[in-house]
């Protein structure tokens, strides 16, 4: 009958009170008489001390100063006032004084990795020839490295961008929806698709829901959106790119102008930057003692740039580039800082691009050909959404289908889906862990992905 109590909740409040907790050893130190243990529950810790007394005997401390580190174990004390903050420790104003110990789950001796070196600055380690932890090996014992106070801070914050998307999107009158992932052609008319066997022929995995969330918005929805896996069969090895990773869709019909459309996603992005400032402080303050970044900057109403505008930008810079080309990651990155020093926004968004740079499906600008009701979104300088308005009209789809030259047959199914009637709509998808990198300031997208997979890495 006894209730354990989390860690976090172990403040000045609690003093003097008994409590039971559960933890991981993360350190144990003997010193004499006494043991100094520092239990863990997530990102949070607190010293507890096993001495020699009333409650506990030599044996006692002897067997405590023995438990392996990651072991978990129950704890009875008393949280008492500490006489001075406990450095290292997030609860640094009081701490456990053990009457009682049970291992619950013994770990192994030897660790693949030490969670204090998974967490510290790579700076401070270069300075004064402590041991960090590579990328590859943090991966290779992910279990290990996602104790860590930092992955579990960047999961706590990428489950709040999750929250927060639907929350917001909920409030705004949108329906969720569960796209097929297996699809008889390709999403997006290009060949980096994952083919499968699939009974006696062959099918892909979805690049995008893209086709079936248009297929709602024709059979009046309105307005829908989906958080769920996407795939691509790119041979890239970049910081930013996975072969799967989570997609937060946007679906939606307009009354007069894509800009709604444009508007309401940016507005979503706004209320979940602004709800991680609320609600995930902490988390965020976590990471940044391992990476520091300066906090993340963005504008309301958002700031909306026209592509040529970002082209202007970019030739006052010293580049040269074409006005129906397309930005280079390089060039990406460049304009983010451009439009940082000018208008002091991490976030913004390039509106209008040149028509031959974007799929089939998305519409012409009625008033230029050369370019589009199209947009991506930025942030620190490089994209997590790119969107349009789609083409309704299945003459005008089919014409465009057959100059990126698709096979019409392989997507009669959505052509066919706008010949009954289908209402001016717009959408795009975003990269749930590039948003979660970016806002974070971390500098690869494998850091904000739980087990990623890329053309090198199948495991874990």
């Amino acid at each position: 009958d006894r209730v354990l109590v989390r860690i976090k909740d172990l403040t000045l409040e609690k003093a003097d009170e008994e409590v039971w907790v559960r933890g991981r050893i993360h350190t144990s130190r003997a010193k004499g008489k006494q043991c100094f243990l520092v239990l863990r529950q997530q990102q949070f810790n607190i010293q507890a001390l096993v001495a020699v007394g009333q409650h506990a005997s030599k044996q006692m401390v002897k067997f405590a100063a023995n438990i392996t580190k990651e072991s978990i174990v129950d704890v009875e004390g008393v949280v008492r006032k500490a006489y001075q903050k406990i450095g290292g420790c997030t609860q640094q104003d009081v701490e456990l004084h053990v009457q009682r110990i049970y291992v619950i789950s013994s770990a192994e001796p030897r660790l693949p990795l030490q969670l204090d070196d998974a967490v510290r600055p790579e700076v401070e380690g270069e300075e004064d020839g402590r041991a960090t932890v590579n990328q590859d090996t943090r991966l290779d014992n992910r279990i290990i490295d996602l104790r860590t106070s930092t992955s579990q801070a960047i999961f706590c914050l990428q489950s709040g961008i999750c929250q927060l998307f639907r929350e917001t999107l909920i409030r705004k009158g949108f329906v969720e929806i569960q796209t097929p992932k297996i699809i008889s052609a390709a999403s997006e008319g290009g060949a980096n698709v994952f083919t499968v066997s699939y009974f006696k022929s062959s099918a892909y995995l979805a690049q995008s829901p893209q086709l079936y969330k248009q297929m709602c918005i024709c059979a009046d929805f309105e307005k829908v959106f989906c958080v769920g896996p996407v795939f691509r069969a790119e041979d890239s090895n970049t910081h930013r790119h996975l072969t799967e990773f989570v997609g937060l869709d946007i679906e939606m019909a307009f009354n007069y102008h894509y800009h709604e459309v444009v508007d309401e996603i940016a507005d979503t992005l706004v209320q979940i930057f602004k709800g991680l400032q609320e609600r995930l402080q902490t988390e965020i303050q976590t990471v940044s003692r391992q990476f520091p970044c300066e906090p993340f900057k963005f504008l309301e109403p958002t700031l909306r740039l026209e592509y040529r505008e970002g082209v202007a930008m970019l030739r006052e810079a010293g580049v040269e580039m074409g006005d129906e080309e397309d930005l280079s990651t390089p060039n990406e990155k460049l304009l983010g800082r451009l439009v940082k020093e000018k208008y002091d926004t991490d976030f913004y968004i390039l509106d209008k691009y040149p028509l031959a740079v974007r799929p089939f499906y998305t519409m012409p600008d009625p008033s230029n050909p050369k370019t589009s009701n199209s947009y991506d979104m930025f942030m620190r300088g490089e994209e997590i959404l790119s969107g349009a308005q789609r083409i309704h009209d299945p003459q005008l789809l089919t014409e465009r289908a057959k100059h990126h030259g698709i096979d019409l047959e392989k997507i009669k199914a959505y052509i066919d889906s706008f010949r009954f009637g289908a209402p001016p709509h717009a959408g795009g998808g975003i990269g749930l862990e590039r948003v979660t990198m970016l806002y974070l300031g971390l500098h690869n997208v494998r850091q904000t992905s739980m087990f990623p997979r890329d053309p090198k890495r199948l495991t874990p």
